[in-house]
């Protein structure tokens, strides 16, 4: 089976309710494709690099999925070009390293933080500490 993952930015204007269908509208194709989705990551409102159609933030998702054959993805792509509601979208095909790489990330292996060892007590630094070894002047006769 390969993996894919696409990527794509949704209009930032369109309402909360629109912008969950278009990304639904995304899933049911793929599905109708005969692709498996794995996961979906809505990674929500953020600044745009450069502006895109006058706008300067867009509604980044992005959804993993699987499939036998790919003879069909030029006609998703083609279907995602058409999306006026699309700002931008990629397509990628991933490799045995980005799939574990997603499914760590998804299991917080990845990504999440650990928490700081707390700092040792003044005590304990002062028994760290070493004696600096004495200066021995040897002009001094």
């Amino acid at each position: 089976m390969r993996h894919y993952e696409v990527t794509f930015i949704v209009d930032p204007v369109l309402s909360g309710d629109e912008v969950k269908a278009t990304a639904e509208h995304v899933q049911k194709e793929l599905k109708g494709f005969g692709a498996t989705i794995v996961a979906v990551d809505e990674m929500g409102l953020r600044q745009l690099a450069y502006p895109i159609n006058k706008r300067s933030s867009g509604v980044y998702y992005c959804i993993e999925f699987g499939c036998d054959v790919a003879d069909w993805l030029a006609k998703f792509e083609l279907n995602m070009k058409r999306n006026e509601r699309l700002l931008r979208f990629l397509t990628v095909k991933l490799d045995k390293y980005g799939i574990k790489y997603n499914d760590d990330k998804r299991n917080g292996r990845i990504g999440s933080k650990k928490k700081k060892e707390s700092a040792p007590a003044p005590a304990e630094v002062a028994e760290e500490v070493v004696a600096a070894p004495e200066v021995v002047d040897l002009d001094a006769d």
